[in-house]
């Protein structure tokens, strides 16, 4: 279990790796916080941690209007999800600044929780969705001037132009070039992001994992790839599957999958989804299984390089004398995960 210590430093440096995992009771005001609450910290003897919302309200505290603990972290405001969907069925459309003020939408606002959340403004996700949707229209035959038009750009140069930002290359030469679908949802332990091609999931982490950069990169090189807002039915499973794993209603996932990668990693990562959930192996019983019980070393930095977190379980390995070692969503995650499958066996 964490200990009072550790909660309070993740409370004082607002570490969102602790995210879900406590909550914070203010005695002197009787008010609860999630860890990465910006208020004023208080000082540790008027600190009380509960393990859920639920347990602060029992026992009469209430949620901090600055942090909104009851709610999701970082969720989409309803506004913006109607507009996102709304988009995604007509993505010729596009909404301009005087459209979102007839709508009671700040463009300033939405523009920064946009940068926050997808690093792209709201009029750039936009463009990069008709595009997106062009570059499939394309891909199965359809002219190219027939796709601008169709996704509501006035100018043929004004769409090779902005298609050539993204691919690299005009329209014409980019046959054979893969997209990949990113979405971001919620869980109880933060935000994450999906990513999927049309092949299966190919990148499921947590928004404030340190090497995402790096992974995006990454599977970008591998496949030959741009990465583009947008959904398909692989991403619709995967937050579905993950919604009914964090209600305790699934232990396994069934979903397909687009892991590029070394046939060793494949491997290693093949014998991560085979353990049970709620129990753990070692790095030293994953080489076992292998047949190569010296590779441990190459077992721990396949399971590094898993990108797929939660649904290849890579948190189900520890150390063989028991400890958690390392796990890319952090340690508390780790414990968080492995607790919660225990509980729910």
């Amino acid at each position: 279990m964490l200990s009072f210590q550790e909660k309070y430093q993740a409370i004082v440096n607002k570490d969102a790796s602790y995210e879900g995992l406590f909550i914070t009771g203010v005695k002197t005001t009787n008010i609860f916080c999630r860890p990465i609450c910006t208020a004023r910290k208080p000082k540790p003897e008027n600190v009380t941690f509960f393990n859920s919302t639920q347990e602060a309200l029992r026992h009469g505290f209430r949620p901090c209007k600055v942090c909104k603990p009851l709610e999701p972290l970082n969720s989409t405001p309803e506004a913006y999800e109607s507009l996102m969907n709304e988009l995604r069925q007509e993505p010729y459309k596009r909404i301009k600044d005087y459209d979102l003020r007839q709508r009671g939408i700040d463009p300033a606002a939405i523009r920064r929780w946009f940068k926050k959340n997808h690093n792209i403004t709201f009029h750039g996700f936009q463009r990069m969705l008709r595009i997106n949707m062009a570059y499939q229209q394309i891909n199965s035959g359809e002219k190219v001037t027939a796709a601008a038009f169709d996704h509501g750009y006035e100018s043929l140069s004004g769409f090779n132009d902005g298609y050539q930002s993204i691919f690299g290359k005009p329209p014409t030469k980019t046959n054979g070039q893969t997209v990949i679908n990113i979405t971001r949802f919620t869980t109880p332990l933060g935000p994450m992001y999906g990513c999927a091609t049309e092949d299966g999931i190919c990148l499921v982490e947590f928004t404030d994992r340190r090497m995402l950069e790096t992974e995006f990169k990454d599977l970008r090189k591998r496949l030959n790839a741009v990465i583009l807002p947008g959904s398909n039915e692989h991403l619709e499973q995967l937050q579905q599957q993950m919604t009914e794993y964090f209600n305790g209603q699934r232990k396994d996932f069934d979903l397909a999958l687009h892991t590029p990668g070394t046939d060793f990693q494949n491997d290693v990562w093949k014998i991560l989804q085979s353990i049970p959930f709620g129990e753990t192996r070692s790095y030293q019983e994953q080489a076992n299984k292998l047949g190569n019980p010296k590779a441990v070393r190459a077992v721990a930095s396949a399971n590094g390089h898993n990108r797929l977190a939660i649904v290849i379980p890579c948190h189900r390995v520890i150390g063989s004398d028991g400890s958690l070692t390392g796990y890319a969503g952090g340690l508390a995650r780790k414990q968080w995960l492995l607790e919660f499958e225990q509980r729910n066996l």
